[in-house]
């Protein structure tokens, strides 16, 4: 797809993500609205991989969501993206969905092919897969997401020492950097200090992107650490976002990491978000 393409897939996942909290009245709207652009131009531009799901994922590039409460941005993409059908993402934490609340390997959703939510796990589960692909002399990627609050839980930073002491070189890691979390700013309730110097100084390549809710430069710091793998490191990219992206009223507060829009907020979220081409689900 083209970056116009992309952009207009952009809006319509915004679009989604605020209509399937909405529905249930439960979720997880702004870290979702936030990764809309990084989910885009991974699926769209960045990764290789097929449709046609299977868990092994032999020749494909691999993703793991990590922070699995946004959730909805990953079935938004999913859908759009042909793993399933666009009309499903109705389903959105309903009884016997398929799409519960954080994604899960029971149900046999294509696309998911790890449960995630408990934070802190995402990278450890994705180094068994960048080692599994060595191992097979697959030289496709792995790929994975975490909030910045997740980095607060320790075992993040175990695989990260692991990562770069086996020289798993075939994995990209991102950390949606919004700055907020559940409870308040991460600043607040546990700052990470110098992140970047943290990173480099467990090995680890690091990329940062202070523009994570501009597509281009998201596609571009991407295809930038694509370029890095297969040098001894395994590569980190700290991507600053706006959590609420694309809605005012959800923007620079962590008020909306966990509440979904009432009919009046509903409507004026899509407003400023008009349906597109691709069409409503």
């Amino acid at each position: 797809m083209n970056l116009e393409q992309l952009e207009i897939r952009v809006q319509q996942t915004r679009r989604d993500i605020l209509r399937m909290v909405h529905a249930v009245n439960s979720g997880h709207p702004g870290g979702s609205l936030g990764c809309a652009e990084f989910f885009t131009a991974l699926y769209g531009k960045i990764m290789n991989y097929s449709t046609d799901f299977n868990m092994d994922g032999i020749g494909e590039d691999l993703f793991f969501l990590s922070n699995g409460h946004i959730s909805p941005v990953f079935y938004s993409t999913l859908a759009r993206s042909g793993f399933f059908p666009v009309e499903e993402l109705e389903t959105f934490r309903k009884i016997d969905s398929r799409l519960q609340g954080h994604p899960t390997t029971h149900e046999g959703l294509p696309g998911v092919r790890v449960a995630s939510g408990s934070l802190g796990q995402g990278l450890s589960v994705a180094i068994g897969a960048a080692l599994a692909k060595k191992l097979n002399n697959d030289d496709k990627l792995v790929y994975t997401l975490h909030g910045d609050g997740e980095l607060q839980e320790g075992q993040i930073w175990e695989a990260l020492m692991y990562a770069a002491g086996k020289k798993v070189d075939n994995i990209i890691s991102t950390i949606d950097y919004n700055g907020q979390q559940i409870d308040g700013s991460t600043k607040n309730v546990l700052d990470l200090g110098d992140l970047h110097a943290k990173l480099s100084a467990f090995g680890w390549l690091v990329l940062e992107e202070k523009e994570g809710n501009n597509l281009q430069k998201v596609i571009e710091v991407l295809e930038k650490a694509k370029s890095e793998t297969g040098k001894g490191k395994p590569v980190v990219i700290i991507l600053h976002t706006e959590m609420g992206n694309g809605v005012d009223f959800m923007m620079g507060t962590h008020a909306w990491h966990g509440k979904a829009p009432n009919d009046e907020q509903l409507e004026k979220a899509l407003e400023q978000n008009p349906e597109t081409e691709l069409k409503d689900y």
